[in-house]
C-alpha cells in the first residue's frame, strides 16, 4: 500500500494532487499545530498583473492549536470575497463556469472547521479530475505509534502502524527524510517532483504552482489527469 500524508491544504496546487494521484490511503495530518500559511490561503491570478491570495478567515485561537480545533470566521462575507476574486477568469479562461460552480459547492456546504472545508474541497477537485481519493483523519484513528524522535518519524510509524509498504513525499520535504532509516524499516521512501504544468493564460502572464483553481480554469480536466498519468 502507498501511503501520503499532508496537512489539509486549502484549494492546494497541482503537486498536492500529484501526491493523492499516487498513493492508497490518504492520511488527513490534523494534529500538528495551525501555522498561517497554506491551510487557509492560496494563490491565483491578479486581474491586472501577478497573483493574490484567497483567503478563508479563521477564529483568534491559541499558538499551539492544532489544525482540527482552527475553526472559520464569520465576521464578514469572505466566500462572496472570494467569488469576486475569481470572477475577472469569466473574460478569458474557458473553463470558469465549471469551475466557479465547483468553488461555490465547496464554500457554502457550512463546513465550521478549515479542515472539514479543506477536505471538503479536495473531494471535490478529485472527483472533477476522476481521481480516487481515499482518506483518514489522523485525529479519529487513535494509532499507536513508535518513538517520534525527528520529522520523518511520523510518516514511517504511521505507515508501519498501517501495514504500508510505500510512502510519498512531495520534493520540499526532502531534507527532512532518511531514506537508509525508511529502507531499514522496510518502507520504500518516494520523493514526487512533478514537471510543471504550462498553459495559455490568454490576458495574463502565466505563473506556475498557483492554486489548482487556477490550473482548473484554463485546462481540461481530461488534460490534468493526462499529465499525472503521464508522470506516475
Amino acid at each position: 500500500m502507498k501511503l501520503g500524508l499532508m496537512q489539509p491544504y486549502f484549494f492546494p496546487y497541482l503537486g498536492y494532487f500529484d501526491l493523492i494521484f499516487q498513493t492508497d490511503l490518504w492520511i488527513v495530518f490534523d494534529t500538528v499545530q495551525y501555522t498561517r500559511g497554506w491551510i487557509n490561503r492560496n494563490r491565483v491570478l491578479h486581474q491586472q498583473s501577478g497573483w493574490q491570495y484567497i483567503t478563508v478567515p479563521v477564529q483568534k485561537h491559541a499558538r499551539a492549536t492544532p489544525i482540527e480545533a482552527i475553526r472559520i470566521a464569520e465576521t464578514h462575507p469572505w466566500r462572496e470575497k472570494i467569488l469576486g476574486q475569481l470572477d475577472h477568469y469569466r473574460r478569458h479562461a474557458p473553463f470558469y463556469k465549471d469551475v466557479i460552480a465547483l468553488v461555490k459547492d465547496c464554500l457554502h456546504a457550512g463546513d465550521a472547521a478549515i479542515a472539514r472545508l479543506n477536505v471538503r474541497c479536495l473531494e471535490a477537485v478529485c472527483d472533477y479530475l476522476a481521481i480516487p481519493f481515499t482518506y483518514r483523519y489522523f485525529s479519529e484513528m487513535d494509532l499507536t505509534l513508535g518513538p517520534i524522535h525527528a520529522p520523518d518519524d511520523w510518516a514511517l510509524q504511521i505507515a508501519l502502524a498501517l501495514g504500508a509498504d510505500e510512502y510519498v513525499n512531495p520534493p520540499g520535504g526532502k531534507g527532512l527524510y532518511d531514506p537508509q532509516k525508511y529502507a531499514r524499516a522496510g518502507v520504500k521512501l518516494t520523493i514526487r517532483n512533478l514537471p510543471p504544468l504550462e498553459y495559455p493564460t490568454p490576458g495574463y502572464e502565466f505563473i506556475p504552482h498557483l492554486s489548482i483553481i487556477d490550473v482548473l480554469m484554463w485546462n481540461d480536466p481530461a488534460q490534468v489527469r493526462a499529465h499525472l498519468e503521464q508522470h506516475t
